[in-house]
């Protein structure tokens, strides 16, 4: 099951199908405890979204849109490769070996501009002395059931009780490996930091019990400020839906602008125009987090590869870059190490400043290390000979 074959309906439409045949040709108590949960996974329905998304100047004829239009799922002639795909280059993704995690050693005062990369979308940055998480997903899968869905490649580096004071949380769409219940309702027993989201994702986390005192939706363009740092919600390229209902919430990607240092988080997103005007107003940044990985030919418009990635990043203006959207989740067809191999040797050959941390790992921006390959050493299980399996998940270890 594709994240954005990858849409929410295929999702739930294979998701679907999977209980069905569950429920014809195996235990009741399976079936039940795959599908646990599921209504309050599923999030906030279009009835529920429609009063607080239909004021939105960006929602018109029933959903959101992309300013460059592009098809998000591949026409029906196309789905057969896509499946045939599935079934022959699902292995792809998977890692030959442990991926390496670090267990984070978080200072109590935040410092003037670091990064920690927990896996995938999710971060904490630290700007100008605060802190803002994005895109935290701490759950073992990302769908909405217990047992179904693509599945963690690596432990989480750290327990979100154990994450110091957080002064925001940012969400950049509700696709379910960018916004998961679990994580959002750990984080509202955890911490006091407000949710800075998307217009339409507030829906949801009303839903899971986030009070609405700490919720702020904002569109394209509007901005707010928590502590000091101004959180301007900004263009993306892409989709949502954690249903049948498509586009009934609205993606972004966020500007984390310091009194003295700015950071951008592309969320996901394929290559957009926009990131040049972003750049304009909002840039430079001393910070890039872009997206990566899951690409393919078939999704392009939504997704960005490295090299586009690299061009986003110059086209915002950006000094440092940390790649996300990869390593954690098996959602494409290409090898694991794929992206970051080739981001390396694009950042290499245009002098990108480029830091690839571990799982885990802190990076002190101001003073970045020098670009180290722990991926090579990891592998892809493609590489692997046929018939012998891939070891996971990754260790956990100490940092340093």
């Amino acid at each position: 099951m594709l994240e954005d074959v990858s849409s929410a309906s295929r999702r739930s439409a294979a998701l679907t199908t999977a209980l069905t045949v569950a429920a014809l040709a195996g235990p009741v108590a399976w079936v039940t405890r795959a599908a646990w949960g599921l209504p309050a996974a599923l999030g906030a329905s279009r009835r529920k979204l429609r009063p607080t998304v239909a004021g939105s100047p960006l929602f018109s004829e029933g959903k959101f849109h992309n300013t460059l239009p592009g098809p998000a799922i591949p026409p029906t002639s196309a789905r057969k490769g896509l499946l045939r795909q599935m079934h022959e280059d699902r292995r792809k993704g998977l890692p030959a070996g442990p991926v390496p995690v670090v267990r984070p050693e978080l200072p109590e005062q935040a410092a003037e501009l670091a990064v920690t990369w927990f896996g995938h979308s999710s971060a904490l940055l630290e700007v100008d002395g605060r802190r803002v998480l994005v895109d935290p997903v701490w759950g073992e899968r990302v769908s909405p059931s217990p047992l179904l869905g693509p599945k963690r490649l690596h432990e989480a580096p750290v327990p979100i009780a154990d994450l110091p004071q957080i002064d925001a949380v940012l969400i950049s769409h509700d696709h379910y490996d960018h916004l998961d219940l679990s994580t959002v309702r750990a984080l509202v027993r955890s911490s006091t930091a407000p949710f800075v989201v998307p217009v339409g994702v507030g829906v949801h986390l009303r839903g899971w019990g986030v009070p609405e005192d700490r919720i702020v939706e904002l569109g394209w363009d509007d901005a707010t400020t928590v502590t000091e740092l101004t959180l301007t919600c900004t263009e993306a390229r892409h989709f949502s839906g954690r249903s049948l209902a498509r586009d009934t919430t609205l993606w972004s990607s966020w500007a984390i602008s310091g009194p003295r240092h700015r950071v951008y988080f592309g969320g996901d997103t394929g290559y957009t125009p926009a990131f040049a005007g972003i750049g304009a107003r909002l840039g430079p940044f001393n910070l890039t987090l872009l997206p990566i990985g899951a690409y393919n030919e078939a999704w392009k418009a939504i997704h960005m590869d490295p090299e586009e990635a690299l061009r986003a990043h110059g086209d915002l203006g950006g000094d440092v870059l940390v790649p996300v959207h990869w390593a954690t989740f098996n959602l494409a067809f290409h090898r694991w190490a794929e992206p970051v191999q080739r981001l390396a040797a694009g950042a290499i050959r245009g002098g990108v400043r480029l830091v690839v941390p571990r799982p885990g790992e802190r990076v002190d921006v101001l003073a970045p290390p020098a670009l180290t390959d722990w991926w090579s050493a990891v592998g892809s299980a493609d590489d692997l000979p046929a018939g012998e399996p891939a070891t996971l998940p990754g260790q956990v270890s100490p940092q340093g």
